[in-house]
């Protein structure tokens, strides 16, 4: 494989009876019952809405029903609905936060929808909503069809690298961590970056079984996405991977090597988390992060971990608010970079 520099690339991308009420105390008063700030009283957080601000099937959605049950299946909120808002990289979902009235409301975020926002040049940003806590980080993984003439992540590149925009590569929305993953793949087998948006044929979709309908059908050459969305299909012999991003192998496909592993010096994670309404009080923010932080000590969420190979990446307050604001430098200084935006 050509390469046309060795500079290390490393981004982290990111019923009531027997409820266990989560409270915070914000000052003396009678508490309210609804989880809202009623003039300075005891904020409650009953049950909470989650948004997952993509199709069904793919990650977002995964990450949104895991927690929502496991917020239920320990006890803590007596419901947990979860609603999908999906469409250009999660930024569909974001302005229907923008809106929202319950402040008890959780949308899934991550690095998808920071790339997604400078693509999308959406008028609403990740920065206009309430930050509360990271979940979870997970390495994607680079495959192809089980009838693929590719054998290894050095085949594909170097045959990428010829055939340019006639090799189909999917994965999930435009600008988010698949596709920058895909820009790197090609700059750092030698294409240079002002050349990048001609030779990636990048087919974008708002979730993973979209990718893999792809993928599986024989219309694209390969796929990007976390290993949790495509670990079921390599196990079944329907797919081949090629490679995962992370510094060590995944946990769902411990058998796959890194991209190290195989000379291509980039690591990256895909990051999860979790945001609300903007708008939402310092009392309503710290009840809700006593709620999430509650679920990640349980025992329902530490099995999800496990069942999805997802690495407990758990930042909470102003440690996940500095995380998101130097994510979001990260991201944009990249997409520059690769001339996904200007």
């Amino acid at each position: 494989m050509t390469q046309h520099s060795r500079i290390r690339t490393r981004l982290v991308w990111g019923a009531a009876a027997g409820v266990a009420a989560l409270t915070l105390a914000a000052c003396s008063g009678e508490p309210t019952s609804g989880g809202g700030d009623a003039g300075g009283g005891e904020v409650t957080v009953d049950s909470v809405a989650v948004i997952a601000p993509a199709d069904p099937g793919g990650g977002w959605d995964q990450t949104a029903r895991a927690f929502a049950q496991s917020l239920t299946a320990d006890k803590l909120v007596s419901s947990a609905p979860v609603s999908n808002i999906g469409g250009a990289g999660g930024t569909v979902g974001l302005a229907s936060l923008a809106t929202e009235t319950d402040p008890n409301t959780l949308m899934i975020t991550g690095s998808v929808m920071v790339g997604a926002v400078e693509t999308n040049a959406s008028d609403v940003r990740i920065e206009d909503t309430t930050p509360i806590a990271k979940l979870t980080e997970e390495p994607l993984v680079v495959v192809v069809p089980k009838d693929s003439p590719y054998e290894t992540i050095e085949d594909f590149v170097d045959a990428w690298v010829d055939e340019g925009a006639g090799m189909a590569v999917t994965g999930g929305s435009a600008g988010g961590i698949d596709h920058i993953l895909a820009g790197q793949l090609l700059t750092e087998a030698g294409v240079d970056a002002a050349d990048v948006p001609s030779t990636l044929n990048y087919i974008a979709n708002s979730g993973g079984g979209e990718a893999l309908t792809l993928l599986l059908g024989g219309q694209v050459q390969a796929g990007i996405s976390g290993v949790g969305e495509f670990a079921q299909q390599v196990e079944a012999g329907e797919l081949k991977a090629l490679a995962v991003s992370s510094d060590e192998p995944a946990a769902l496909l411990p058998e796959v090597p890194t991209l190290t592993d195989e000379g291509i010096d980039i690591v990256v994670t895909n990051w999860r988390g979790l945001i609300a309404p903007g708008d939402i009080s310092d009392e309503q923010k710290a009840a809700l992060e006593e709620l999430v932080t509650t679920a990640h000590d349980g025992d329902a969420w530490a099995e999800v971990l496990e069942t999805n190979g997802w690495t407990d990446a758990f930042l909470v307050g102003d440690e996940f608010s500095s995380f998101l604001e130097q994510d979001i430098t990260t991201t944009q200084d990249t997409l520059k970079t690769i001339g996904l935006i200007e």
